[in-house]
């Protein structure tokens, strides 16, 4: 039988959080901390040194990947610190750093509605503990398409419409510049941003970074 572990969980559904608190105490577990978002966990890990991390990735304030970056900056203080996400997101941008870090080892991204069995999870979470490396074949999937041509989606008219917006040209002039609709110009922009994957934001602007992709390729 594992060893019992002593566990830090993030997780800011309470609901969820006491549920897998008391799963994880009925097989052996201990869950030395169970916190509702990153900075608590940073803050927990540094006070209680457990043998491994259980995190969702979104988690207050912004919900957006909280939880998932508060893992990375602890496993590069902590390359050996195991740390298993448990999500129902695949957050690419910060994914990728996740499992690279500690020349992964003890890394996992599990996603929550496609754990069938509860030994699965746990099964998961003891070969993390260990040094093991268990990513969902989903987060694989969606990891590889991170790092294809980003534009390869893309038709031939929106490639031509990135290329005028990345030439600084309005919707107007586009529209202007290839004979349709200015309402034609942005459904095509639409596309575009949903293509490279790029939902609204307020921190960002989708346009610029729709831009950055078009010059990259």
């Amino acid at each position: 039988m594992p060893s019992p572990l002593r566990i830090v969980l993030a997780e800011d559904s309470v609901l969820l959080r006491e549920g897998l608190t008391g799963l994880l105490g009925r097989f052996g577990h201990e869950v030395v901390a169970a916190v509702g978002d990153a900075a608590a966990m940073q803050g927990a890990v540094a006070e209680h040194d457990p043998d491994v991390v259980v995190t969702d990735v979104r988690m207050p304030p912004g919900f957006r990947d909280e939880g998932l970056r508060a893992a990375v900056a602890l496993r590069a203080e902590r390359p050996a610190l195991p740390v298993l996400v448990l999500s129902q997101y695949v957050q690419r941008a910060y994914a990728a750093e996740l499992l690279e870090s500690g020349d992964g080892t003890g890394v996992g991204y599990l996603l929550k509605d496609r754990i069938g069995q509860v030994e699965e999870f746990l099964d998961a979470l003891t070969r993390v503990a260990a040094g093991g490396t268990v990513v969902d074949p989903e987060v694989v999937r969606q990891l590889l398409r991170r790092h294809r041509d980003p534009l390869a989606a893309l038709t031939p008219r929106e490639r031509e419409v990135l290329g005028l917006v990345a030439e600084g040209h309005s919707n107007g002039a586009i529209a202007r510049r290839l004979t349709v609709t200015e309402a034609a110009v942005g459904k095509h922009i639409g596309n575009i941003l949903g293509k490279l994957d790029l939902p609204p934001a307020d921190d960002t602007h989708r346009r610029v970074l729709a831009v950055l992709a078009f010059l990259r390729a």
